[in-house]
């Protein structure tokens, strides 16, 4: 049986679980803080001390946020700064990340087989049906997103850095400066008039919400975004670690 190491980064925290070929957790879920400032070799190292309280695993996915292509790092918006999101970038720190192969890092850190993704990738390998267009947005720190046509996922978008109003980005928009400002109900008002603006521009089958804020949308506002949108746990940002081999096979991905 193949055991996968799944741990999925986010602006806040860092949670990781080990899972079986069914993506079933073999392990309670960790989690610690994201530290801050985060160069890459902390977080190497960080991810290797969740990692070893955890039973050993033949292979190793990691979702990260950001735009990360064939495992390297592009761009990502809260580890190049100083104190965690909204905090200001640092050069060092900007010039350490852009273009820093995570996939061959971590391959060579753990020992074993790697696959680095963006983190709403990961989690929407989770949930997918693997039939028609679907579209997972991820609600958080910020806004993550990933589509996905036929289960075959799509080359990866930075939907997060779109303007959408008042010269301000998705991230701004709705990420979780801007709920706690706002309150769950008049965000949850603004999530739904994201989805119905972004619906024209998707037309998926089924639309996923899922992040750590996703529970917190209304029951009235989900109600009114339709049929085809769906709230998922946020647990799917682990187990999809399985199945994110499968649905990036075609990628370039993984390194073995």
């Amino acid at each position: 049986m193949v055991t996968t190491l799944a741990i999925d980064c986010g602006g806040g925290g860092i949670k990781a679980s080990v899972l079986d070929e069914a993506g079933t957790m073999r392990a309670r879920p960790l989690r610690v803080p994201t530290p801050y400032p985060l160069p890459p070799a902390l977080f190497v190292s960080t991810l290797l001390d969740l990692g070893g309280r955890l039973p050993t695993a033949d292979r190793l996915t990691v979702g990260v946020p950001g735009m990360i292509r064939h495992g390297v790092v592009v761009a990502t918006p809260h580890y190049v700064t100083r104190s965690g999101p909204r905090s200001r970038v640092d050069p060092d720190l900007l010039a350490e990340w852009s273009g820093w192969d995570a996939r061959g890092a971590l391959a060579d850190a753990f020992g074993v087989p790697a696959l680095v993704l963006n983190d709403a990738e990961v989690h929407g390998a989770g949930v997918v049906a693997g039939t028609g267009c679907e579209l997972v947005l991820t609600l958080g720190t910020g806004l993550g997103s990933a589509l996905f046509d036929g289960g075959v996922l799509a080359p990866h978008l930075e939907l997060s850095h779109a303007p959408v109003r008042w010269g301000t980005t998705y991230d701004t928009y709705v990420g979780e400066p801007e709920r706690r400002r706002l309150g769950d109900a008049f965000w949850s008002r603004r999530i739904r008039q994201v989805v119905d603006g972004l619906r024209p521009v998707f037309r998926w089958d089924r639309l996923y919400l899922g992040g750590g804020n996703s529970r917190l949308i209304r029951p009235e506002q989900l109600a009114r975004m339709g049929d085809d949108v769906v709230v998922v746990p946020n647990t799917a940002g682990i187990v999809g670690g399985v199945r994110a081999w499968e649905l990036s096979a075609g990628r370039r991905d993984a390194r073995t």
